[in-house]
């Protein structure tokens, strides 16, 4: 069973984490990142990490794919928080004038 706390924790973390990645152009700073988030997927829930990786092996731990990853798992997790879509990334949202 995933608990509504581990969905939380999940999505500050990858949240956050993904926010400082897609602007950082350090790459120690992606290091760390990658590390960081490969050391939480370890400890994480396993039946949610099976969830917001659908079953894809190395979700969140290959370097090739790792933002392309987070932006997934962030997508799943505001779903399973029932964020709605208009709010789940408001920097797209285009104001009407």
């Amino acid at each position: 069973m995933i608990s509504k706390t581990a969905i939380d924790i999940a999505y500050a973390f990858i949240h956050q984490k993904l926010q400082v990645y897609m602007y950082s152009n350090m790459n120690w700073q992606r290091d760390d990142i990658e590390a960081s988030i490969g050391n939480y997927v370890q400890q994480m829930n396993r039946e949610l990490y099976q969830t917001i990786s659908e079953d894809k092996p190395e979700f969140l731990l290959t370097h090739g794919r790792f933002e392309q990853d987070m932006k997934q798992a962030v997508e799943h997790l505001e779903k399973l928080m029932h964020i709605p879509e208009t709010l789940q990334n408001p920097l797209s949202q285009h104001p009407v004038f």
